[in-house]
């Protein structure tokens, strides 16, 4: 593991005692914080002002927003304090990946990583690198993956609209890149946070907050049933993402306990009805561990589940969990199956992980201590 020189140990402005945490500003969806000025008796435009500061500009805080008048900044830092998340540590990956320990308002702690990646024609014109955003959308998570850290970690809250946003603010910084795209691919299930997840994902998608193309986010569930078909009535592009990892409900169960009670008919029905609404590609996460969902059955399972979706398989070497039973498969079986789907004609990606050696990748996310 190799620790970033600038790695930070930051003090952190912790929320008042007296202050709620759905009454600081990262609990405000857009349409929330609209109501909220209009409230003090503030103009409209007001709101753009206050998303532009925090979400394009950085601002640490209301003293920063210099075309706010004093009194609505006074006003708004007790009624709504403004808390962006701190880096606690940071860690880099010798393929360039940043991982980062945030520590938020209440002193839970999130990771959340960045991935930077270069195209060719990037490289011949020598334009910035690309930036992929890995963020979370609760500290922890109850979905207990047997092959995933997070899950050994357990579930604490949800993260409010604006400390899931904010993630990415916090990333692009950092880098000086701004954020190409983001992925709900970090601690927690997005769909057992659904309300939260929609006004986060406005926020990195509005104009007045990020301006990040919908098409750019993709959101990965483990399989929540309801929150996939109500994710295709939402009119932007989001893309949808489905944690499978194997297509035998009997596999499934012991590698997912948390997805125990969502039967693959079940879920292969909330992908259809998604498709019917939103008619966007849906992509399957195949996580392949040797011995557990790699042989010829589970291919041709996989084959059958995916057989008149419109979807988009992506493979995925496991990474190293400490403590974990399961191992990866070697590369040319990797490589065997993604042909066998081709062949099939499914369309399939076998993926690289990033950030593996500072347990960045998939999977790997598990703060070493939850809370300070």
């Amino acid at each position: 593991m190799q620790y970033n020189k600038q790695a930070e140990n930051t003090h952190v402005r912790k929320l008042s005692p007296m202050t709620p945490l759905s009454q600081s500003f990262e609990a405000y969806g857009i349409q929330d914080l609209q109501e909220l000025l209009s409230s003090l008796k503030q103009p409209k435009f007001r709101t753009k002002q206050i998303l532009e500061w925090v979400y394009k500009r950085g601002a640490n805080s209301y003293e920063e927003m210099s075309n706010i008048p004093a009194s609505l900044r006074k006003e708004l830092t007790e009624c709504a304090p403004l808390h962006i998340p701190e880096i606690k540590t940071k860690e880099t990956s010798i393929d360039g990946t940043r991982k980062y320990l945030l520590c938020l308002a209440d002193g839970n702690l999130i990771e959340t990583v960045g991935i930077p990646s270069e195209t060719e024609e990037n490289k011949s014109i020598n334009q910035n690198k690309r930036l992929t955003v890995c963020f979370s959308t609760q500290v922890g998570c109850a979905m207990q993956c047997a092959f995933c850290a997070t899950g050994q970690q357990g579930f604490t809250r949800n993260l409010l609209p604006g400390e899931i946003a904010q993630q990415l603010c916090i990333v692009q910084k950092d880098f000086g890149i701004r954020v190409s795209n983001a992925v709900a691919m970090g601690q927690g299930e997005p769909f057992l946070n659904f309300d939260n997840l929609v006004k986060a994902l406005e926020l990195i998608n509005s104009d007045e907050g990020l301006g990040l193309g919908a098409r750019r986010i993709t959101v990965s569930t483990c399989g929540i049933t309801k929150g996939i078909k109500d994710f295709g009535h939402i009119p932007e592009q989001y893309t949808l993402a489905l944690s499978l990892h194997s297509a035998i409900q009997s596999t499934r169960d012991r590698i997912m306990p948390g997805c125990k009670n969502i039967s693959l008919t079940k879920i292969r029905d909330a992908l259809e009805d998604y498709y019917s609404h939103s008619h966007r590609r849906i992509s399957i996460e195949y996580l392949l561990i040797k011995g557990v969902n790699d042989s010829n059955k589970d291919i041709r399972a996989l084959e059958d589940f995916c057989r008149g979706l419109h979807v988009h398989i992506n493979l995925i070497m496991l990474n190293n969990v400490p403590d974990s039973p399961f191992k990866p498969v070697s590369e040319k079986t990797a490589a065997n199956i993604s042909h066998q789907l081709k062949q099939f004609g499914i369309e399939t990606t076998l993926r690289n992980s990033r950030g593996s050696d500072i347990n960045g990748a998939c999977g790997q996310l598990k703060s070493a201590v939850t809370h300070i």
